[in-house]
């Protein structure tokens, strides 16, 4: 059986979302930020990190990785193809934006939640987090151009593109960072969390 390691709240969800939508038969346990360092997580992922998915003695890190073989494992079960549509160029934008979130808008807010760990001096800190903060901003400022004409980032449905776009702009709503100029945005995050799939995600994570 497939087993999920899981921070609440962190990238982790979205795998987490993609089991939920595939109709594996899998469990989730989440972790402590303590447990992730402990020589027993270190030897699933020697990276100290979430996600991890367990698959009988063989584990897998790394979300876009988890995502993709939860997909073969599951194809049918439209994580990338949207609802079922086949359009093989669908499928790429879904993977575009999910690339996007992973190693663009991802890391811009590692640099938010870590500056203290990154530089000395707390004016030091504060420059770099506003600068941060602007990134991300600016990054979202595309997304919400690509919704300009639909509901979603790859189409008019739903992938798991736009539930990694979901997960932080949940990080961006506890850093208070203001979004209030991105109406679709605001749309898009109304849309996914919506989705019964999602909502059974958060409801077990305790977010909902």
């Amino acid at each position: 059986m497939l087993k999920l390691y899981y921070l609440p709240n962190a990238c982790s969800t979205v795998p987490h979302v993609a089991l939920e939508w595939s109709g594996l038969t899998y469990t989730a346990q989440a972790v402590e930020h303590e447990e992730i360092k402990s020589a027993k997580y270190l030897a699933l992922n020697p990276q100290g990190q979430v996600p991890v998915l367990v698959d009988g003695d063989w584990a897998l890190t790394q979300n876009m990785a988890i995502i993709d073989y939860i997909n073969d494992l599951a194809p049918n079960s439209h994580i990338f193809s949207v609802e079922g549509d086949s359009d093989v160029r669908i499928r790429a934008r879904a993977r575009q934006w999910l690339a996007f979130a992973n190693s663009d808008l991802h890391p811009a807010f590692d640099i938010l939640f870590g500056a203290t760990r990154l530089i000395d001096g707390e004016q030091a800190q504060t420059d770099l987090q506003a600068h941060a903060a602007k990134k991300v901003l600016s990054l979202y400022e595309k997304v919400e151009q690509a919704l300009q004409h639909q509901d979603y980032l790859a189409g008019n449905s739903i992938s798991i593109a736009d539930v990694y776009v979901f997960v932080t702009m949940r990080w961006a709503g506890a850093l208070a960072l203001d979004l209030s100029p991105f109406t679709r945005l605001a749309d898009l995050r109304n849309r996914v969390q919506a989705n019964a799939g999602v909502q059974h995600v958060l409801k077990q994570e305790g977010l909902l």
